[in-house]
């Protein structure tokens, strides 16, 4: 995996001057969502040009899941405007519209980008995220769409070098965002911990991202800046622990929720996954991990532990209690809604999952996710 340089933004974000003179910078590529214009960093890129002399051009012609034309366009004005490196601030579409940016910087722009082999390439990539919990800085992954399809671009090279870890960015973000995303963090560790994919690695990571999350939630609920600072790494570890081993059924299972009823992706995953975990602490003899059932239940266990709970059923029962607590809606369905959802999950991920989902159990998990 890249080695990942992570910038404190202490002293009007002097590890950011150090990142800028280090790499020799003299001009940047911003790319970034409407949030910047809440944000206290807008200054320090306003005044960037006169302070230091490094051009800044801003990119911002982007939607919510950007489209690939976007991501042209951007590329264009990157090569247009002759610059150096590429600065992303926001939460996940920003991520990916820079990740892409820097991967298609040098293909051919006469022909399709998403036709052409990835090769490699030095371009500076630095991101600051503004949520804690998409972990999108640290994986291999972005999403686009191309004419209407949902087109996911992967390759190690579009993980940025370098990540600006900026607690005055949660201060403006609603609460309900704030609680989405700390649940989407909490879920990417958790798949990531049960996936046939884990290593020592991606367990280690898991570990760490779930102990940071659940020891610091009621300060970064209350808006405590170091409480912030340690959700943006915990969402940043867990991201590195899905960047090995991939998301699992409960994020296979929530996307359709996001679109039908508008809810936020990591509520979505949580609602999921607050059902899904204590079904397949039940059903380990459904097990499909080559590495076997009893290595899940183990599997099980160390999650429980990192929960700081004796047992796989306490960590099932803390998990319900987080949602409880934090209040969030669930979701009526009708009938017909049940048969649109149930075909609706992707298989792919669904091999990523250690314990087997046929059509009926699908359904029957989701009659329950959306149970009062």
């Amino acid at each position: 995996m890249v080695k990942q340089s992570i910038l404190s933004a202490e002293n009007d974000y002097r590890a950011l001057d150090i990142w800028l003179a280090e790499n020799r910078i003299t001009k940047l590529l911003l790319v970034c969502d409407g949030a910047l214009r809440f944000l206290s960093i807008r200054n320090y890129f306003a005044e960037l040009p006169e302070r230091l002399g490094v051009g800044v051009v801003k990119f911002d012609d982007f939607q919510p899941n950007p489209l690939y034309e976007s991501v042209v366009e951007g590329v264009a004005l990157f090569h247009q405007e002759q610059c150096e490196a590429i600065i992303a601030v926001g939460g996940g579409s920003a991520m990916d519209v820079a990740k892409c940016i820097k991967l298609y910087s040098n293909m051919d722009s006469s022909r399709n980008y998403l036709e052409q082999p990835i090769v490699p390439n030095d371009v500076k990539l630095l991101a600051i995220p503004t949520t804690a919990g998409t972990g999108s800085e640290a994986t291999r992954y972005a999403v686009i769409y191309y004419n209407g399809v949902k087109q996911s671009v992967a390759d190690e090279s579009c993980i940025p070098s370098a990540v600006l870890m900026d607690s005055s960015v949660l201060k403006t973000l609603p609460l309900y965002q704030k609680k989405s995303t700390m649940l989407d963090a909490l879920c990417h560790a958790l798949e990531s911990f049960w996936s046939v994919n884990s290593t020592d690695e991606s367990k280690a990571y898991s570990r760490s991202a779930i102990a940071i999350i659940l020891s610091h939630m009621a300060g970064y609920l209350a808006n405590d800046d170091d409480a912030n600072e340690a959700m943006l790494r915990a969402a940043n570890i867990a991201g590195k622990a899905i960047n090995i081993t991939q998301t699992t059924a409960g994020h296979a299972m929530c996307y359709k929720l996001t679109s039908l009823y508008g809810i936020a992706h990591g509520h979505a995953a949580a609602l999921c996954d607050r059902v899904l975990f204590p079904w397949m602490v039940e059903n380990t003899d459904k097990c499909i991990d080559p590495r076997g059932e009893e290595y899940l239940k183990q599997t099980f266990c160390e999650i429980a532990q990192a929960m700081g709970c004796s047992t796989q059923e306490q960590a099932c029962d803390k998990f319900g209690a987080i949602m409880d607590s934090l209040q969030l809606d669930i979701p009526e369905a009708s009938d017909d809604t049940y048969n649109v959802l149930k075909t609706s999950v992707n298989p792919t991920r669904l091999k990523n999952h250690p314990i087997k989902l046929d059509a009926d159990t699908i359904d029957m998990l989701y009659h329950q996710i959306l149970s009062k």
